[in-house]
């Protein structure tokens, strides 16, 4: 942009005034060198006893050089044009204020019913070249309508979300100097701030925790669902399947796989809602009951007992039933008081209780005392 387009023109001021104040300053300064002059030429003719012939010449030479000092001062040629000499003094016009602020305006963002907030400086200067027939126009709003327009081109495309990031590339846009669309003047803004609405602002913070919350909730679900798919179409396919499955969880439990082999073929079958297989019916740990024949019901106790581990009590009672000792066998609570004796003198009175209390174990008047094997009424060996 041509810096004389943005430069004040003001009419040419003549220094007629100083010339003349010039001049006059040249013959006051003659004048008072004249005079002492004279005074000089006076204290000399009396000092050295002049003639009387002396008196006037001396008088005569004094005049001739103020003569031609004065007219030496006129023919000195002046610094201004002469052209400019002739013309008069004028006043300074004031200087024009080409800048205004702009506030709180609302411009568009690519969100529909999200606007910014727009303020600046703008600052604006007229083009001299405009046609000589053109209209008188108002320049300041020129100005202002054209840094509007180009700031809505650029918040058109910018998220609500993102205000300060837009305000700095609005400053750096708008601080070149453009021609308005018009051609009458250039305009450009500066000290722009760009913001929200408190009630916008408030709005796109709940907006942005929402959808981070859905986002970390569909990820929760996703992998809920991977994990369901891998485990009931892929380790509880059928019992070979969960059997390996457990076997590299715990590669070095294989004992404890083969003893497990009636849970994991009952909960294989459940996962894809069918009968445990035939072969797998006998390592069931409860009794599968045929097709069609009713389930006995399970008091909450059981239920308990079934989820819990089994108790030292509940392998005791395997134990017994491996060893063939039945319900109603009476060998069955001596042999439990003897076991329970044996647990009191190794300090475990908690498991003797629970299997004197489960079996109908008798107590013994030296429980815990006595030796944990053989026939109740033998006295201790010493």
């Amino acid at each position: 942009m041509p810096l004389k387009a943005c430069r004040a023109t003001h009419p040419p001021v003549t220094p007629n005034g100083r010339q003349h104040t010039m001049t006059s300053g040249h013959k006051t300064l003659t004048a008072f060198l004249t005079v002492i002059g004279a005074l000089l030429i006076v204290i000399i003719g009396l000092c050295v006893e002049w003639p009387l012939w002396a008196w006037p010449a001396s008088a005569a030479v004094l005049v001739a050089i103020a003569v031609v000092a004065v007219k030496a001062a006129d023919r000195r040629r002046s610094p201004f044009p002469q052209e400019l000499m002739l013309e008069p003094d004028l006043p300074i016009p004031p200087l024009e204020r080409r800048e205004q602020r702009v506030t709180d305006v609302a411009l568009p963002s690519d969100t529909d019913d999200y606007d910014f907030i727009f303020s600046a400086t703008v600052r604006w200067c007229p083009i001299d070249d405009a046609p000589a027939d053109a209209p008188v126009v108002n320049a300041g709003s020129l100005a202002i309508d054209a840094v509007l327009n180009r700031a809505r081109e650029i918040t058109a495309r910018k998220s609500p979300g993102r205000s300060t990031l837009a305000q700095y590339q609005l400053n750096g846009e708008l601080g070149t100097m453009l021609a308005d669309p018009t051609g009458r003047v250039y305009a450009m803004a500066e000290n722009v701030l760009l913001t929200l609405s408190d009630q916008d602002q408030e709005r796109l913070a709940k907006l942005s925790a929402v959808r981070k919350d859905e986002a970390v909730w569909e990820h929760e679900r996703k992998y809920e669902q991977s994990r369901r798919a891998y485990l009931g179409g892929d380790v509880l396919k059928n019992t070979g399947s969960a059997v390996v499955w457990w076997l590299a969880k715990n590669d070095d439990k294989v004992d404890k796989a083969v003893a497990d082999l009636g849970l994991l073929a009952q909960l294989s079958s459940a996962a894809n809602n069918q009968d445990v297989p035939e072969r797998f019916r006998h390592l069931v740990p409860q009794p599968v009951p045929e097709w069609g024949e009713p389930v006995a019901e399970r008091s909450e106790e059981e239920y308990e007992a079934v989820e819990e581990d089994p108790s030292a009590a509940d392998r005791f009672d395997e134990m017994l039933n491996a060893m063939g000792f039945d319900e109603d066998d009476p060998r069955r609570s001596l042999f439990a008081e003897r076991v329970a004796r044996a647990a009191a003198a190794a300090d475990q009175h908690g498991t003797a209780e629970e299997i004197r209390q489960r079996f109908d174990a008798p107590k013994t008047p030296d429980d815990g005392a006595g030796p944990p094997f053989g026939p109740p009424d033998e006295a201790p060996t010493p």
